[in-house]
């Protein structure tokens, strides 16, 4: 334990432009949830209704999924590190709009920022992921994305916990401030990595136009059921996520507030938090990974089935951790697998792909719970979220029950992946 802990550290210290890339991801993340809680919580005091909560929740996921067949092309094309500036620099643009949401007249606007920062999400995302191992060293890479996947959980809690303190004391208005502040600072960091965050490209050879790259990218998962199995294990999770549409209002059935609700989303980040961390080993042992995989989902669905029947608000935190925890380690686990099985050259396309399915899955679950939030007790959302992530994770695991992560990765022609 002490050496994985060591290697987990030295990563961050030796690195420079690793250590700058995960700084400014956990800024963009921490923004992100700093923002998202005190708005989620202001919109149904505005409106009298949870719907407008669950559909800014539905368009960030949503716009998300949709952009990123294309925004993967872009990560696999141009600068990755320029597209994450001017992704940040966007984002702000959203973030200020949030402070025109004033009362049920202006709740639109939350959409359109919302909107705004989706977009810029979609193109930051796939670059961000897709760069990280040119930042890496192979000795570091099990414990570069243990840190790594450990940076939007590590956010949440600082993010959820400090957004909904400061809202409560401050007003949203106040974070919506912060979290502009913030980006500013990312795009700043992002300026300080050095390393190219993509491989070089062969000299002369012809980059496909954009449709041209998706099928390309559609075709390779197609063809490879270890990569397909990898790129939709995160739709479980996905598929259980309208659970967060009703966090403020199960805080306010526990009469515990914007404080409360922060704590929800506090305690899924630092669920999400020490999942990849205690993953580590997990990450070192290939043949674990599928088994791992299936074992995550089943924990999340299970958690949140328990999360309906408990009794009072503490035992409530205990199983939003642990589902949250299983997700974090579910993410981590799938991430490290693609990028052993994925070359630099399809990276930003397949993991745009996989995010977008997770996404979209996302996407489906919270506008179903926002069709229900205001007539079915949010109890029963939670047990039907989970029971939904269960039943996936079964199925996933029998279809996968014969693939293997052990052996070498291939190209289409069978050459090794590099």
């Amino acid at each position: 334990m002490v050496r994985s802990v060591a290697s987990t550290l030295s990563v961050i210290t030796r690195n420079r432009d690793f250590r700058n890339l995960f700084l400014a991801q956990l800024v963009v993340f921490g923004a992100d949830w700093f923002v998202m809680v005190p708005l989620l919580v202001l919109l149904p005091s505005l409106t009298g209704s949870g719907v407008w909560g669950a559909l800014v929740l539905a368009v960030d996921t949503g716009i998300v999924a949709l952009l990123l067949p294309y925004t993967g092309t872009i990560a696999d094309r141009f600068d990755r590190r320029k597209i994450m500036i001017v992704a940040n620099v966007a984002a702000l643009v959203g973030v200020l709009l949030l402070l025109g949401v004033r009362d049920a007249g202006t709740a639109w606007l939350a959409l359109l920022g919302i909107g705004v920062v989706a977009v810029a999400k979609a193109f930051y995302s796939p670059a961000a992921q897709a760069g990280l191992p040119n930042v890496l060293d192979a000795e570091e890479l099990a414990a570069g994305n243990a840190v790594a996947g450990s940076a939007w959980g590590t956010m949440t809690i600082v993010g959820a916990s400090l957004g909904g303190v400061l809202s409560a004391a401050a007003g949203p208005y106040v974070c919506f401030w912060v979290g502009a502040v913030a980006l500013i600072g990312a795009a700043g960091l992002a300026t300080r990595i050095r390393r190219p965050l993509q491989a070089p490209r062969e000299r002369g050879a012809a980059t496909p136009q954009t449709w041209a790259a998706v099928r390309e990218a559609l075709g390779y998962i197609g063809h490879r059921p270890r990569v397909l199995a990898l790129v939709t294990v995160k739709s479980a999770v996905g598929l259980g996520n309208g659970v967060l549409t009703v966090f403020p209002l199960l805080a306010a059935a526990y009469a515990v507030g914007p404080l409360g609700a922060g704590l929800l989303f506090a305690v899924r980040g630092a669920g999400a938090l020490f999942g990849p961390i205690l993953m580590r080993r997990v990450l070192t042992n290939r043949a674990w990974l599928l088994p791992g995989l299936a074992l995550s989902m089943s924990a999340y669905g299970l958690a949140y089935l328990g999360t309906a029947a408990a009794p009072w608000f503490p035992l409530v935190l205990v199983l939003v951790f642990v589902a949250h925890f299983a997700g974090g380690g579910n993410w981590v686990m799938s991430n490290f697998a693609l990028q052993g099985e994925v070359p630099d050259r399809l990276r930003g396309r397949v993991f745009a792909t996989d995010m977008m399915l997770a996404t979209l899955a996302i996407s489906v679950s919270q506008l179903v719970v926002a069709s229900v939030v205001d007539v079915v007790d949010e109890r029963v959302v939670l047990a039907g979220c989970g029971l939904v992530t269960l039943v996936y994770a079964i199925g996933w695991r029998i279809a996968t029950r014969r693939l293997s992560l052990t052996a070498p990765a291939t190209e289409a022609h069978g050459t090794p992946v590099a």
